[in-house]
């Protein structure tokens, strides 16, 4: 987005065109617009599914932008091909005290495992896809040892197409087995589609 401004003379003008400048950077900051995908669709776009283990993240400056790159160690391959440790790398992060801040953006903390939908960059590292929807943290109940999964966007509006309103809405709390399952089904939907 270009924004050209012409400079008046004087104290009142340069406030002016300060305030024009903020409002048109902060209309631009909160523009994040997830549109809702459903799992079947996050599955079948998505050119690796694994569940991993968050080992670190750190963030940088690469090519103007401020990215993290979260490395994660993989316990398995539901599909796809993954080596066994990957780095994500993400918009946004902490470089010194400069804050880039991307809506919908998942961060992660070390220890957590999560099931993640990955798209390949050409950096030969991962993004994830669609950024929230396709990231699923996993929760172990402490009583009966089960596991189950939630998606980031339970917490996140996203848009519907269908609908045209923005809704908070996403997996919560579904056992781990039963959401392994619909990706499943998912990708022999897909490969049944494509013979």
């Amino acid at each position: 987005m270009m924004i050209r401004v012409k400079i008046c003379a004087g104290r009142i003008g340069r406030a002016a065109v300060c305030a024009v400048v903020l409002l048109a950077m902060a209309a631009t900051a909160a523009a994040t617009t997830l549109v809702r995908m459903s799992v079947a669709k996050i599955s079948q776009t998505a050119q690796a599914i694994v569940r991993a283990r968050c080992l670190e993240s750190s963030a940088r400056w690469d090519s103007g932008e401020i990215w993290t790159f979260t490395s994660f160690s993989v316990g398995e391959v539901w599909n796809g091909a993954a080596p066994a440790r990957i780095t994500v790398r993400l918009l946004g992060g902490r470089v010194a005290n400069l804050t880039s801040t991307v809506s919908g953006i998942p961060r992660f903390s070390p220890g957590e495992d999560v099931v993640l939908f990955l798209e390949r960059m050409p950096t030969s590292d991962f993004s994830i896809v669609s950024w929230q929807q396709g990231t699923f943290r996993i929760h172990r109940d402490l009583a009966n040892g089960q596991e189950s999964v939630e998606q980031d966007t339970a917490s996140f509006a996203t848009f519907d197409p269908a609908t045209r309103r923005f809704e908070t809405v996403g997996i919560r709390r579904m056992p781990l087995d039963a959401f392994r399952a619909q990706v499943d089904a998912a990708l022999l939907d897909e490969i049944g589609r494509k013979r």
